[in-house]
């Protein structure tokens, strides 16, 4: 893994002297707007296992006489409290809530767009970075660098960084990256790649999440995982920032292990195989509709597998990361981690710092967004850490299919 971490400190805590170069003689960078989207829509648990054990009453009349015959087994009701007890989410923001809650349906009913209209994840890459600009103090024009980076996007191409930066009328160049749940992270590295070595001086990070037209809403066991939203990063060389009290990243790792434990096969290449193979595979109800959205199609989990698997390597890169800066767990005074599932950021919490970390120290956003993807440690961060003196040290931190996993370590400036 190559070695990305600003070493001008052996103490992270300490007071960043006033050069613009770091002891490698790279430039610094700093975190200095964050933006975010929240649909309208919010959809509570409740809502979601109405639709869901609707749909399940109709799934098991329709098949009653193989169900009778042992052909098949039954499908099993879902329920808030155990979508609770699964994941800690009680309710999700979705760009549209009719689509999914309509038992007929149970997806987003998005409608296609003419080809001059803003595209949605345009639309909403818009409204988040808007306010970060906003934030740092920073006009669109003034950016040099324009990432998208997110878990799906809406089209191969043209980029929707692009069009973004066109909406924008940004400067620059930009591009689209997609690294799944650690697309954030992943483009917190480029971008900070890009000051460091000098090719720009200000970058613009976004992530268009809109998870929920991904999501398999006839699955119990992931049907209430995903919300959508969208988050942006404006990231500064230091000696061109105006804001004196953002947050520098004073190094990134990121690490990646190949694992089929969470996969979408959606693509391109679904339209040249033969459809009768989806066929069988598509829930007997609207079957016509859904032939080609078969289940490997959509999102797919083995989540126990993932659990077992992920927590503890994501654990050790940010342990190894601290160790890399001569600090450890104790240091830390915020973690923003990855929103997927509230027991896998207890386990990384507490492996990290030692003990049983407290709301404030890694706090949670996904009891009311849900999963965002990559969006997910950004909302964290950027609802909390106002409160954080100049001095704290955070770690932001992502993780999901790939694996992939991405740390990137933060100072409060002041």
């Amino acid at each position: 893994m190559p070695n990305n971490d600003n070493q001008h400190a052996a103490d992270p805590r300490a007071t960043t002297a006033e050069r613009q170069l770091d002891a490698t003689g790279n430039h610094r960078v700093l975190i200095t707007g964050t933006g975010l989207y929240t649909p309208e829509h919010a959809v509570s648990n409740e809502a979601l296992v109405a639709s869901f054990n609707a749909w399940v009453a109709a799934d098991n009349a329709a098949n009653a006489e193989a169900i009778a015959r042992g052909e098949r087994e039954p499908r099993t009701e879902s329920s808030a409290e155990f979508i609770v007890k699964a994941s800690g989410i009680h309710s999700r923001y979705v760009l549209d809530a009719e689509g999914i809650l309509d038992p007929e349906r149970m997806r987003p009913r998005l409608p296609a767009r003419d080809n001059d209209q803003p595209s949605v994840q345009c639309e909403m890459g818009v409204a988040a970075a808007r306010e970060a600009l906003a934030a740092a103090g920073v006009k669109a024009e003034e950016l040099d660098l324009v990432i998208v980076a997110c878990s799906n996007l809406e089209r191969p191409y043209p980029a929707v960084a692009v069009e973004l930066q066109a909406a924008l009328e940004a400067g620059g160049y930009a591009f689209d990256m997609n690294v799944a749940c650690s697309s954030a992270t992943f483009g917190i590295e480029t971008a900070a790649n890009a000051i460091r070595s000098g090719s720009a001086q200000r970058v613009l990070m976004v992530n268009p999440e809109i998870c929920s037209a991904h999501l398999n809403f006839r699955d119990r066991d992931s049907h209430f995982i995903f919300g959508d939203a969208c988050t942006a990063v404006v990231l500064e060389a230091a000696d061109v920032a105006t804001r004196t009290d953002g947050f520098e990243v004073l190094g990134t790792r990121l690490v990646t292990r190949f694992s089929n434990a969470i996969r979408n096969n959606f693509g391109f290449l679904n339209r040249t195989a033969v459809l009768e193979d989806d066929v069988a595979s598509a829930t007997t109800l609207d079957s016509a509709t859904h032939r080609e959205q078969a289940d490997d199609k959509l999102f797919i989990q083995e989540g126990r597998r993932v659990f077992r698997e992920v927590c503890p390597m994501v654990a050790e890169l940010i342990t190894t990361h601290l160790g890399e800066l001569e600090a450890d767990g104790g240091d830390l005074d915020r973690m923003w981690l990855h929103q997927a599932n509230r027991h896998m950021n207890d386990m990384i919490a507490r492996r990290v710092l030692g003990r049983d970390p407290s709301s404030e120290e890694a706090p949670i956003i996904l009891d009311r967004y849900a999963n965002t993807s990559s969006a997910g440690s950004v909302i964290a961060f950027h609802l909390h850490h106002a409160d954080l003196p100049a001095g704290s040290l955070g770690v932001l931190c992502s993780f999901g299919a790939g694996y992939s996993a991405g740390s990137v370590l933060l100072k409060r400036c002041g």
